[in-house]
């Protein structure tokens, strides 16, 4: 009945969106502007409900094109594209990408290059000074520049821009923009190179940009050094299961791939050169210093002396406290806050005879869907998958020989830095036993109904300054330096087989990923390509001094990133775990960076299952699977410590549903509400004494330090104290009577209980998960009609089908991909994702796919000879 109600939701929502829009943009709608005096015939809505129809069989015009070029839909509008030469088939590519996600991509591009305040106006100002300052843009600049024009990833760029500006260029003429412009009056600016590179940029950032060691300061000023080490160490507190177990080498230190784009230029340590200017936001070029008082050495005696360590940590919690209230203004993708992603590879026993693949990357959900689902066919490619729109190429799919899917592997590449300046050298820094000045770049930011706003940037050695409030602080993140990724995935997309697959990796830098493999032949591995920064010293958890004794000095050699080809096991997981065990001879992240283990702990357990046989459907369930692997584990203790203890009948109710529970978090199910409220409550009942008495900061950084959220590296360590020392200290509260876990887990549920007795009723049987636990797929615009759900829904954050973010949950599988393989090398691949191919809201294919992805179901993943001719057929000529 539910999944009848959710398509019947969706046909409806495509006969009647386009009203729906008109009123959104009449009164306006949270971030949407109201502007209801643009609602008028031939400008606004009509031309984007005009062009929002089906498409039909059409010729289309496009400059440049070598040869015709063939494009096909299904009538769910999934593309596939075939073209005599590479570079037709990618302009294609950019030509689509525009036809049916533009808005999308002009976001991502203005969101990169700090220019959403042109199109949002005020509210988008704090967003483009922070990533003016962080410098998405001057690294995509900086990238552009070391691309040699005559390889893969500079044709294919060129390409797809000259798509996407065929696209603008018939705007321009037909008039028919889509929504957004019609009513500011902004229109995109033609597509480059460096665009498609910032877009890549932005999902960098969300992947790999963090602040944890700013939170890692405000615990240790908070709670003292000494207590916030041992409950936030290196290495995770409880039982991990990597997927590269080792043995290990040292193999020493790589250089870095590239010099940093975002740092000052330094005879020392040589950056990228270029000149002292001001520019716009809209063309901001890389520049060296403006005029300063030039390095200067200074003798031992008369160099700064070391701070008092309490001023040290005052001032260093001060700089952390700025940073991230600033970052609270900006939306959560800005930074990596979540684990993201599932995938698992198997090759036996498999049904079949081949290899199996499965991967659903987990990101913040959003119509339209971060992904664009497209097969491209020519001399040089024959790929399916899912593209980022903004991007050629696909980066997670298939070929004819072998498929892949990607998980983060949650290494630290952001490190903080905390600069030596003096108020008698103002604009200045000390570094290496010199002082060195400051450079500068200069940005306007043009603002929609406002007035531009001036922003200046300095940038040291390290990287960009974020603040000097408490101490100057500047952050080095691997992002910022430049990264052939594009190279790399155009190789991957050509590769026929594991070698060819890892070598094409070589060159993959940031953000650093677990890609899971499984080909034709039979073969299965996992290799992490990345930046993995080393530095000469310090303790990189938190800030690091910044004068350079903590530089980061070196890399990762690739040979020994983490990896794993045809394990005897014949099945691996990367699911964030920390990819490998405590003896790795490298520093990749604190334990907090990494998932606590239960959605790898599920999978496994599943894979290993006595008599099991691999299939694709049984991935595809295993995807949507919502058993609490910790539950299983947690809820025998808790049974047992409320084993002779006197209970209401309200309690025994609870407790019995709980005995007879199997520990998954369904939506009907009573029991996993009881265990989500306990379990939240068993955080709390165990730290918030702590946080209370040294005043933790919660209010400054949520994300990283409310207790609802359940800090990874504290259920980590609450695990491994209840099942092997349940006298901890840590479970007596400062200046209160001794107790143990047991005392603990009964106090919990004893809250528990009668939270829910206050919320959802007096009666346990009735407290099903749906009634407090929803999922949502916000819109781009933020507009609630526009969105998908809320409705309620199964899983939480610890579930393979994972559901983060809170009790709304925004945030889980943005893409769900099985692929199997049978002994005939043939491949068995389905896909899905939260939406549809149009950014358009007034578009059939808005969200068609959605109910589909609700359901948990999969949709052929068809290469384009597989897909044949399809419902629909364009060809795509040149001019000439």
């Amino acid at each position: 009945m539910r999944a009848r109600i959710r398509r019947a939701a969706a046909m409806l929502g495509a006969v009647c969106t386009a009203a729906v829009t008109m009123f959104v943009f009449a009164v306006g709608i949270g971030p949407v502007p109201a502007l209801g005096t643009a609602l008028m015939p031939g400008g606004g809505v009509w031309p984007s409900a005009e062009d929002a129809r089906l498409p039909t069989d059409e010729q289309i015009r496009i400059p440049g094109l070598d040869r015709p070029v063939d494009v096909s839909f299904t009538a769910d509008g999934v593309a596939s594209v075939r073209a005599s030469s590479d570079e037709d088939l990618f302009t294609a590519q950019g030509y689509l990408a525009a036809r049916f996600r533009l808005v999308q991509m002009d976001v991502q591009r203005r969101l990169g290059k700090g220019r959403l305040a042109e199109l949002n106006g005020p509210s988008g100002i704090d967003s483009d000074i922070f990533e003016l300052t962080l410098g998405i843009h001057r690294t995509a600049k900086a990238t552009w520049a070391a691309t040699p024009r005559d390889g893969r990833a500079a044709k294919a760029l060129t390409a797809y821009a000259a798509g996407v500006n065929a696209r603008l260029a018939e705007l321009e003429k037909n008039g028919q923009w889509p929504t957004v412009y019609g009513l500011t009056g902004v229109r995109p600016e033609r597509w480059t190179p460096v665009d498609s590179l910032v877009v890549q940029g932005v999902l960098t950032q969300t992947l790999s940009f963090d602040t944890r060691p700013l939170t890692y300061a405000l615990l240790s000023t908070s709670l003292g050094a000494k207590q916030a080490s041992e409950w936030f160490p290196v290495l995770p507190a409880n039982k991990q299961h990597p997927y590269d177990p080792g043995p290990y080498k040292d193999l020493g230190l790589a250089p870095l791939h590239s010099p940093n784009a975002n740092a000052a230029v330094v005879a020392d340590r040589p950056g990228v050169a270029g000149n002292g200017t001001s520019a716009s936001a809209a063309d901001a070029p890389r520049s060296a210093s403006t005029p300063g008082p030039a390095a200067t050495a200074t003798p031992a005696s008369a160099r700064p002396d070391s701070a008092d360590p309490a001023t040290t940590s005052e001032a260093t919690a001060e700089a952390a406290t700025a940073v991230l209230r600033d970052m609270a203004k900006l939306p959560e993708t800005t930074r990596h806050l979540y684990p993201n992603s599932n995938a698992w590879v198997a090759n036996g026993p498999a049904a079949g005879g081949g290899a199996l693949l499965a991967g659903d990357p987990h990101l913040k959900l959003a119509l339209p869907s971060y992904w664009y689902q497209i097969s491209l066919k020519s001399p040089g490619y024959d790929v399916t998958g899912s593209s980022l729109p903004g991007m050629p190429a696909v980066l997670i799919g298939r070929n004819a020989d072998i498929s892949w899917s990607i998980t983060a592997v949650q290494n630290q590449s952001t490190f903080f830095y905390r600069e030596k300046t003096d108020p008698r050298r103002p604009d200045s820094y000390f570094w290496k036993g010199a002082w060195r000045p400051v450079e500068k770049v200069k940005y306007t930011i043009p603002v929609r109904g406002g007035a531009s706003v001036p922003i200046e940037v300095g940038l040291t050695v390290h990287g960009p300054l974020l603040t000097s409030k408490g101490e100057t602080t500047s952050v080095e993140w691997m992002g910022n330096r430049p990264s052939q990724n594009l190279a790399a995935l155009l190789d991957l997309n050509a590769a026929t087989d594991w070698d060819s697959f890892r070598d094409a990796l070589r060159s993959w830098q940031a953000p650093a990923q677990n890609f899971a493999y499984a080909d034709k032949k039979g073969n299965i591995g996992v290799i992490a390509p990345g930046s993995y920064p080393q530095i000469a010293s310090g303790d990189a958890r938190g800030p690091l001094p910044g004068t350079g004794d903590s530089d980061v000095v070196g890399a990762i050699p690739f040979e020994a990133v983490p990896q794993v080809y045809n394990p005897p096991s014949g099945f691996v997981v990367t699911a964030n775990q920390r990819p490998v065990g405590p003896d790795y001879p490298y520093y990749i992240g604190p334990a907090a960076n990494f998932d606590a283990g239960y959605r790898t702990n599920r999978i496994l357990a599943e894979l290993s299952r006595p008599g099991r046989q691999h299939t694709a459907d049984g991935f595809a369930a295993l995807q949507n699977d919502v058993t609490d692997e910790l539950a299983q584990r947690m809820v025998p203790k808790l049974l047992q410590a409320l084993e002779g203890v006197k209970l209401t009948k309200q309690q025994k109710a609870a407790r019995e549903l709980l005995a007879g529970w199997n520990a998954s978090m369904d939506v009907d199910s009573p029991a996993a509400t009881i265990w989500f409220a306990f379990y939240g409550g068993y955080v709390e009942e165990v730290f918030r004494p702590w946080w209370d008495a040294a005043k933790v900061p919660v209010d400054i950084d949520p994300a990283g330090l409310d207790l609802l959220r359940t800090p990874v590296a504290l259920m980590q360590a609450l695990e491994k104290w209840t099942f092997t020392s349940p006298k901890d200290p840590a479970f007596t509260a400062p200046g209160k009577t001794r107790r143990t876990a047991p005392d603990a887990m009964r106090a919990a549920f004893t809250e528990a209980v009668a939270y829910l007795d206050g919320r959802l009723g007096g009666k346990p049987a009735e407290w099903k998960w749906g009634r407090i636990h929803e999922r949502v797929v916000p819109s781009l615009t933020g507009a609630p009609s526009l969105g998908e759900g809320p409705y309620p829904a199964g899983g939480s954050p610890w579930t393979v089908n994972v559901a983060e973010n809170g009790l709304r949950s925004d945030y889980g599988p943005s893409l769900r991909m099985v692929v199997g393989w049978n002994s005939a090398g043939k491949a068995d691949a389905r896909a899905i994702y939260p939406g549809g191919q149009s950014d358009n809201p007034a578009s059939p294919w808005y969200k068609n796919l959605a109910p589909d992805w609700w359901e948990g179901s999969l949709r052929p993943l068809r290469t384009a000879d597989e897909q044949g001719e399809g419902d629909i057929r364009w060809t795509l000529r040149s001019e000439g």
